[in-house]
């Protein structure tokens, strides 16, 4: 769908100038942000990868590890039907870690393998489950104590003081976590919900 959206954008911006004398300006806006394209890529890269350098030297040190058993009481809290033990468990862990620290490049794989280990809780339904939509919301709404990204493409962008935006940065991702948590346990209380599945711990893994 997005990809028919800015594709309708892109046609009708280019129509328009044509009709109106400025085909030229597009040209040179489209060469333009070409370049910056490149430089503000480069610049990520070298951002990124220092700091998902340093996760995984925080995850060898055990930082990581120690960190998931720390969000134990949350996981448990905001993922009651996750067995204990599961594989979810650190996958989600790792993704919460990383987005506090304003990594979501680094935190997408871990989510999508938490996603994938929850899809097999789920029975590979088509419909995705509580702890799915949690997941999800708490993706979205994403609390960051760093917001890395946000403040390299400052930088990039010839910001005077690319980090002003922390302090902001965290209250307004505090506040829409918070409101995504409610949102998501309102959802545990509907009536008329499906009842919890239980699991059980067997040789091949869990099972329902």
């Amino acid at each position: 769908m997005l990809n028919y959206l800015w594709g309708f954008m892109i046609v009708i911006g280019i129509l328009y100038a044509a009709f109106t004398g400025n085909l030229q300006a597009v040209t040179e806006a489209a060469l333009d942000s070409s370049k910056e394209a490149v430089a503000l890529c480069i610049t990520m890269l070298g951002v990124m990868s220092l700091w998902v350098g340093l996760m995984r030297i925080a995850e060898n040190c055990g930082i990581i590890s120690g960190a998931a058993r720390v969000l134990n009481p949350l996981l448990r809290f905001m993922f009651p039907d996750i067995p204990r033990g599961h594989k979810a468990n650190e996958y989600i862990s790792t993704n919460i870690i990383a987005n506090v620290f304003g990594l979501g490049w680094a935190a997408t794989p871990a989510g999508l393998k938490a996603m994938e280990e929850m899809g097999k809780l789920n029975g590979y339904s088509k419909t995705a489950s509580k702890d799915m939509c949690t997941f999800l919301i708490l993706n979205v709404s994403s609390f960051q104590l760093i917001p890395v990204s946000m403040i390299a493409y400052r930088s990039q962008y010839g910001s005077a003081n690319p980090s002003a935006i922390l302090g902001p940065a965290m209250i307004a991702t505090f506040l829409s976590t918070l409101a995504g948590i409610v949102f998501a346990k309102a959802m545990y209380l509907l009536p008329g919900e499906p009842k919890r599945p239980t699991y059980k711990k067997g040789n091949g893994g869990f099972l329902l």
